[in-house]
């Protein structure tokens, strides 16, 4: 495999989340202004996005429809992830469109060196067991979806490729399952995925105990290049707290659920605004 293409501690973490999607059966396509990750089997807006980097407001249109023809196609609804401050002919672009920023951003935190291990808890952070495979499917999402996920996962589980590491971990009391998510580790970069906690245990720590778990040492192994992603202030605050920093902040643009999947219709075809020359000097006639 060998090590990611990047120097840049941030877009080594981007491309190590890119390299998640594409272990699971997923491809990033990239165009100019932006990257397109895409996984056709499984349309969770997690595996469908559109990572905008830069381009010139008269390329708006052409950047946009070029993009939204791939998932549309496909059935299937794609988020945008805009680096703040949001450019206004991109925020523009996609408001047209019917996109609308999400309520919370989206952040990027890299470890960056220690991380403190959970504070005393009723809570055991360690790899999920095969029985409660099926079970936490359940936090990540929803039936439609699920078998498709399942298959992807365990076949990464049980047959990574060299390189690579694929471990569900969960926060559990009792033997039972808290919180849970998906830890990734390629090429020197470890993405924890999928963070989710089961409600009713939701705002009590869960999720930050099984991110200072997993960071920590707890079972033993550092990662001193852990990254992961907080779509709340909450979990962001508690995940900074235990050594994490915001790297990078992204607005997170959606289509409302009622939205159809549909680029505005083009415009009538009208003639040539200009005509090239149809011949040479002679054709033409003097002057």
């Amino acid at each position: 495999m060998g090590e990611l293409p990047f120097r840049d501690p941030v877009e080594t973490a981007l491309a190590a989340e890119q390299q998640f999607v594409r272990t699971l059966g997923g491809f990033v396509m990239g165009i100019a202004g932006g990257d397109l990750v895409i996984h056709e089997r499984i349309p969770l807006s997690r595996f469908n996005f559109v990572v905008v980097h830069t381009f010139s407001p008269e390329r708006r249109t052409a950047f946009f429809e070029r993009a939204l023809d791939h998932y549309f196609q496909r059935a299937i609804r794609p988020t945008f992830r805009v680096p703040t401050p949001v450019p206004a002919h991109v925020d523009s672009g996609l408001r047209a469109l019917g996109f609308r920023p999400s309520a919370a951003p989206l952040s990027l935190l890299l470890s960056g060196g220690e991380v403190a291990a959970p504070t005393p808890s009723d809570l055991t952070v360690r790899p999920a067991m095969a029985d409660e495979f099926d079970p936490i499917l359940s936090l990540w999402t929803t039936e439609k979806e699920r078998p498709e996920l399942r298959t992807a996962l365990d076949i990464v589980w049980h047959h990574p490729n060299p390189e690579e590491r694929l471990t569900p971990m969960v926060a559990a009391r009792d033997g039972n399952v808290v919180s849970a998510g998906i830890l990734y580790e390629a090429r020197g970069e470890t993405g924890l995925h999928f963070i989710a906690t089961r409600s009713g245990e939701r705002g009590q720590g869960a999720a930050s105990t099984l991110v200072g778990g997993v960071f920590g040492g707890s079972d033993g192994r550092t990662r001193p290049n852990g990254f992961l992603f907080a779509d709340s202030p909450r979990l962001e605050s508690r995940i900074v707290r235990l050594g994490f920093r915001p790297a990078r902040v992204f607005t997170v643009y959606e289509l409302p659920r009622e939205a159809e999947l549909a680029l505005p219709p083009v415009p009538a075809a009208g003639p040539p605004r200009w005509r090239p020359p149809r011949g040479g000097p002679a054709e033409r006639g003097p002057g």
